[in-house]
């Protein structure tokens, strides 16, 4: 063929000139041929940089009106139409399909904040996003992106420093067991997310992370505290239960067992099958019979040998025959099936037992123990409780809430969440910060000190950095109803004298009174949190400022996600 004796005299095919006669075209007319056709690429200060910055400062913005205890609720409707009602930043963010890739930085730095403490996301996008604005005015000065970087990093070291200086209590090793310290931790967090119900709420975090405290405090585990959300009545009939609830009730007749050993099986409990198909010939209606009761013996005996050893109770992750069931009735013993092997793995930790893979007596050692296991009718749901004495050291412990609707339910839980975080936090930094805005106003004012001495052009943005601060007591006076910039003088004549645990007080009718020292009314902030968030709120703030160029590649073809409604056969 033509093009196997034109490689053989070293020729190029035809199309290989057109293509490079095209680029030449190209080049000569001035089309940079370095992007494959679809690319998009944006470039400068004004392109680039500007919009990098307003799409954070939107996306702060979003979630500033939810910061504090009069936080303003957000109505989001994900792609699967499912409905969110919160204030909580983490869910929002959660569920908001952030496409813009500088908000999405702050997105991840808020996910990593929620990872690692806990609490304290919407502080990572409202300080991120507050940074971000104060630099634009520098670079519209005609600052360099570098200045403003070294600046925010020397005012970022200067500020975790400061912090430690401005501890107001600290909570004693032998303390973390007390309920009125662990109380006192957690207020100013659930006060964030239900502030009406902080009052109720706020004691059966403190009474169900105190009965799973381990011995090594700092070995605390927040998956243990476990929340069971049940419909019907309101928050006032929630209450801690020391143990499991398992959301559904017991398949035999007995429903209440004291001082019960519980054998927890992970196979069926029915006749074993074996793994080779036996084909049995029956020649009349005799051994027919006898083949039945061979069968029922079989599982009688295994059902009975159970019983002799000493159990009260079986669990199964498995299914369970109609004839099993049948002689586990016989021996009077309770049957629940779990079928969740996570609820099975936390159900073995709370009763100390450990898991059988064959149906069989279980050696006492293998068996665990429970004080009360006894189903529970709430509202109009029946749940299985398995319960331990007040004294007992529980492994697992479950805040049983109840609430109006879904969407109340779910808001509770997440503050309960946060709530646990913030011991959880406690227990590795047990240092506390005064609360209401009263620690930010300080950074700002020693920042901005900082900033006057700092002969560079760094100070420029070190002085930005302590303003960014103001937007913390500024939104909790907006969001409160007060006048924000006269609580903002007032805060800063208050720290002028000498007064640095001076915040913002949301329950004032006047803005004289607006301002106050709450550290008595139990308003903290964790040391750990504020750390964390600062860090990584700068982090954000200076990796979007590092951007000059966006350079993006035609999205991938195909059907998009989400677009069809209806069912596929109303389409055709």
């Amino acid at each position: 063929p033509k093009r196997s004796q034109q490689r053989r005299h070293g020729l190029r095919p035809r199309r290989h000139f057109q293509q490079l006669a095209t680029m030449m075209k190209n080049m000569r007319r001035g089309i940079p041929n370095l992007f494959k056709q679809g690319t998009s690429h944006i470039r400068g200060k004004q392109d680039a940089v500007m919009r990098n910055i307003e799409a954070s400062m939107d996306l702060a913005t979003i979630t500033r009106t939810s910061f504090g205890p009069n936080g303003m609720n957000k109505m989001i409707i994900n792609y699967l139409e499912k409905l969110f009602v919160t204030s909580d930043a983490a869910t929002i963010m959660a569920e908001m399909e952030v496409q813009h890739p500088a908000a999405k930085l702050l997105v991840l730095a808020s996910r990593m904040q929620e990872r690692e403490i806990g609490d304290g996301s919407n502080y990572v996008i409202v300080l991120g996003g507050e940074l971000l604005k104060q630099s634009r005015s520098l670079l519209e000065l005609g600052l360099h992106p570098s200045e403003i970087i070294k600046g925010y990093n020397m005012a970022c070291e200067a500020a975790l420093k400061a912090l430690d200086d401005l501890t107001v209590w600290k909570i004693e090793e032998k303390d973390y067991g007390k309920r009125e310290m662990i109380e006192k931790a957690t207020y100013a967090s659930i006060c964030s997310k239900q502030y009406t119900s902080v009052d109720i709420i706020n004691p059966l975090i403190a009474e169900a992370c105190m009965a799973v405290m381990p011995k090594n405090c700092k070995n605390f585990n927040v998956d243990n505290v476990r929340v069971a959300k049940m419909m019907g009545g309101d928050v006032t009939s929630s209450e801690v239960i020391r143990g499991v609830v398992v959301m559904r009730d017991t398949d035999g007749e007995i429903k209440d067992v004291k001082d019960a050993q519980v054998a927890v099986f992970t196979c069926a409990i029915d006749t074993a099958t074996t793994e080779t198909k036996g084909t049995v010939l029956i020649k009349d209606d005799k051994q027919l019979m006898e083949y039945n009761e061979s069968e029922e013996k079989m599982i009688e005996a295994s059902i009975k040998a159970i019983a002799d050893s000493g159990v009260k109770v079986i669990v199964t992750g498995g299914s369970v025959g109609d004839m099993a069931k049948h002689f586990v009735e016989k021996y009077n013993m309770m049957l629940i099936r779990i079928l969740s092997k996570f609820e099975l793995r936390r159900l073995c930790k709370t009763v100390k037992a450990h898991p059988q893979v064959r149906l069989g007596p279980v050696p006492p050692e293998e068996q665990g123990f429970c004080t009360r296991v006894y189903v529970r009718e709430v509202g109009l749901k029946k749940v299985t409780v398995f319960q331990h004495k007040k004294g007992d050291q529980s492994q697992i412990s479950t805040i049983m809430l109840r609430g109006s609707t879904k969407n109340i339910l779910d808001d509770i839980e997440r503050a309960v969440d946060d709530g646990v975080n913030v011991i959880k936090s406690m227990v590795k930094e047990p240092r506390f910060l005064a609360g209401g805005g009263a620690c930010e106003i300080e950074l700002a004012r020693k920042i901005a000190d900082l900033a006057g001495k700092e002969k560079s052009l760094a100070q420029y943005a070190m002085k930005k950095f302590a303003t960014a601060f103001e937007i913390f007591p500024t939104t909790l006076a907006e969001n409160a109803g007060l006048k924000a910039l006269e609580v903002l003088t007032l805060l800063y004549s208050e720290h002028e004298k000498g007064n640095t645990k001076a915040g913002v007080n949301i329950e004032a009718a006047d803005v004289k009174k607006s301002v106050k020292d709450l550290t008595n009314e139990s308003i903290f902030d964790a040391l750990g949190t504020k750390k964390m968030a600062i860090k990584l709120a700068t982090n954000a703030a200076v990796t979007v400022l590092r951007v000059d160029q966006i350079i993006m590649a035609k999205p991938a073809g195909g059907p998009k996600l989400g677009q069809r409604k209806g069912h596929w056969d109303d389409q055709d």
